[in-house]
């Protein structure tokens, strides 16, 4: 008898040790959160909103709240074994250089390089592609801590000066400075409340967009209206800058400046909301008695002009083409009847277009992988560039009198890599290659296809160890985002490479609501349609587990911004299908999320709770926050945001993690991990980054069972 009770304790013990294992944790003991007992009528119907209070992340109750949950999150996290081991190996694999790619003004060649852990990439500028670099902006320097970020960076077409932006604390609020290129010396010109703005250069200055001073105290939420448009002359103090365009009837309209790089056409873009589809009017600076030309005044297609060769305007969009096409418009008769069409509508959708060494580059997507073509200036002599294979091509940069370009090609297994691109012989060479301690041979990324709930076919990149075993057992994270005509295409991600060496499989779902495969496929997961976006998302968590990639067990959800409503929608939708869920500074209240900041930009893509019922029954379906339901076991969930999202605010993320905290059954912890000193994520430190995803990946892991131990040496 003692014999078989030994025995019994032991195989207790290898079940709840072995890999797929809940682990056995003590339930998690939350700060309590106040409720309150506001409610908002919406056509008739009553919705509560108790917790409301934490929309003011200001005050000393919500500080202290914060404070709670973190002390409660980061104690969870510093109880697993591995997370330090995990962080160390992130933190190896980071520490090696990272290049940009660099581009030519006036006599310089400017580029950003991030020695490996430094917490912000530094700026460099040489004569030369072969003469020694030296800095020309250190972003380290801006701050104690390096949450000081460079956010904007643009030099005049001349070479002598430049312009660069800076954000506190990951902050969407810019500050722009002029510095003096040959003499690196930084002048009087400081210009402040810019936001969602480039640089637009003519002449001895530059056009820019800012709004109004904000309330003190509510910079981070207060909503963003009344934009305008001002021409700043370099040494003037922000004060004399010439307001050029203004539209108070619509305060909500977006509007921005570009000139075309010989600084002869002012474009202004007008739109309403955050869509591609917009309204523009151009000027021809040359005649200082012109004045702006409307050419499209309404909303109902996109449109982005490229530059332009002499009086013509090469203009990219999806008028009669939901896939995209290039067009030309005569300047000095610029109505649409008289455009003529360059490159037609393909199969595939045109992403990119420059103008280069006298020829057009385009860069399409194929089932979200880039192709690239040159072209004569009048769209005929295709030609195809051998590229290195099924990935993505960003950012193709020259100047339209040198046949000498640079971009960046990438995919999920493939580190980032510089190529030179020469436009005369219509051949790429490699520039920089990356110095990553990881080994791409031993990764592959297949793409496979699966039907959503509807039918549709979805396409779905899985990325893995080369011979990895199907046998349901393997840890997988499933990334999706599906929204604002946004492509998520292949990409390499450092933080990726210690989970798949951890025989992790990284998968993402290519859904409905970017623009992969153009407006159609953007439409059919917007407004009314958006459940499709979480139909096809749910649909790749089943195929993953259909095919033996994974289980239930074994399963998690990650998205970030929109792709955080995704994670919060479908873990209310399907809490039994994941095991972890990963929501990153998501929009999860539905209901309030166009009265903060920019986010009345976005009711062009999800529709309103105040427009009208249709909407808000819409809306009030899917809204995370609205959906949860007491004594239902979610999977186990890291909430992340950041107090300086004033992109996405915090709010959102307190409130969703209190009512989930409410609501959760069981003892899979259902934690908020609140970053400060942070934003929406650009212009985060190295050292915040590496953290994150160390919390990431053990709180992943540990969740799933899985007893880690990092290789050192892969």
């Amino acid at each position: 008898m003692k014999n078989l009770y030994l025995l019994l304790i032991m195989l207790w013990l290898f079940a709840a040790c072995k890999p797929g294992a809940q682990p056995q944790q003590e339930p998690l003991k939350y700060p309590e959160t106040a409720k309150g007992d506001v409610t908002d009528d919406y056509f008739g119907t009553q919705v509560a909103d108790p917790y409301r209070w934490l929309e003011n992340p200001d005050t000393q109750t919500v500080r202290d709240w914060i404070n709670a949950q973190n002390e409660v999150s980061f104690g969870y996290l510093e109880k697993i074994p591995y997370r330090e081991t995990l962080r160390k190996r992130l933190e190896k694999v980071w520490n090696y250089p990272k290049y940009g790619a660099p581009f030519k003004k006036g006599d310089h060649y400017f580029f950003s390089k991030n020695d490996g852990l430094q917490p912000q990439s530094v700026l460099y500028i040489q004569e030369s592609l072969e003469s020694e670099p030296h800095v020309f902006l250190d972003p380290n320097t801006f701050s104690a801590d390096g949450t000081t970020s460079l956010s904007a960076f643009s030099v005049s077409r001349d070479g002598k000066f430049a312009v660069y932006g800076t954000s506190e604390g990951g902050s969407d609020w810019n500050d722009f400075y002029v510095v003096d290129v040959p003499s690196g010396e930084k002048r009087s010109d400081h210009l402040k409340h810019i936001k969602f703005s480039g640089v637009a250069w003519e002449g001895n200055g530059f056009y820019y967009g800012r709004f109004a001073a904000p309330e003190e105290g509510q910079e981070l939420a207060s909503l963003n209206e009344n934009k305008k448009i001002y021409y700043h002359k370099l040494g003037d103090d922000q004060s004399k800058d010439v307001l050029v365009y203004e539209d108070p009837a619509h305060p909500k309209r977006g509007i921005y400046a570009q000139t075309t790089e010989d600084e002869r056409f002012l474009i202004l873009y007008f739109n309403e909301g955050a869509t591609n589809d917009n309204g523009f009017s151009i000027k021809d600076l040359s005649d200082p008695k012109s004045k702006f030309v409307p050419v499209i005044e309404n909303f109902d297609n996109s449109y982005s002009i490229i530059d332009n060769e002499g009086d013509e305007l090469f203009v990219i969009t999806n008028l009669d083409a939901p896939r995209k096409k290039l067009m030309a418009i005569d300047a000095k008769n610029p109505a649409p009847a008289n455009w003529k069409t360059i490159i037609p509508e393909q199969e595939k959708v045109l992403s990119e277009v420059s103008l280069v060494g006298g020829k057009i580059v385009a860069v399409y997507l194929e089932d979200a992988s880039s192709h690239m073509y040159t072209y004569n200036l009048d769209g005929t002599g295709e030609q195809e560039v051998e590229l290195p294979g099924v990935g993505t091509v960003g950012g193709v940069v020259g100047k339209k009198d040198s046949p000498e370009a640079f971009y960046v090609f990438t995919s999920y297994v493939y580190p980032t890599t510089i190529y030179r691109f020469d436009t005369d012989k219509n051949e790429s060479t490699v520039f920089r290659k990356s110095e990553i301690d990881y080994d791409p041979e031993k990764y592959e990324t297949v793409l496979e296809f699966y039907k959503s709930k509807d039918g549709t076919k979805i396409p779905l990149f899985i990325s893995m160890k080369k011979g990895l075993k199907l046998d349901g057992k393997n840890p997988t994270m499933l990334y999706g985002y599906g929204g604002f005509n946004v492509n998520i295409l292949p990409g390499f991600r450092t933080a990726n490479t210690v989970f798949m060496e951890e025989g992790g499989i990284y998968a993402v779902a290519v859904l409905r609501g970017g623009g992969e495969y153009g407006e159609d496929w953007h439409k059919d997961g917007m407004l009314m349609k958006k459940q499709n976006v979480f139909d096809d998302f749910i649909a790749a968590g089943e195929y993953l587990i259909e095919k033996k990639y994974t289980s239930k067990d074994y399963l998690a959800i990650h998205g970030r911004s929109n792709g955080g409503l995704l994670v919060g929608a479908v873990m209310c939708q399907r809490p039994d299908l994941f095991k972890v869920a990963l929501p990153g500074v998501g929009v999860m209240d539905m209901l309030r999320y166009h009265k903060f900041t920019i986010g009345h930009a976005w009711v062009v893509e999800y529709g309103s709770s105040e427009a009208n019922e249709a909407e808000f029954k819409n809306l009030y379906a899917y809204s995370p926050l609205h959906n949860l339901k007491d004594g239902t076991s979610y999977p186990a969930t890291m909430t992340v945001t950041a107090d300086h999202d004033d992109r996405v605010v915090p709010a959102h993320s307190f409130k969703w993690a209190a009512r989930l905290q409410e609501a959760q059954a069981g003892n899979a912890p259902v934690i908020i991990r609140i970053e400060t000193q942070a934003g929406h994520g650009a212009g985060k430190p190295t050292n915040m980054v590496i953290e994150e995803w160390a919390d990431i990946w053990a709180f992943m892991f540990y969740n799933m069972g899985i007893d880690v131990k990092v290789d050192e040496t892969p």
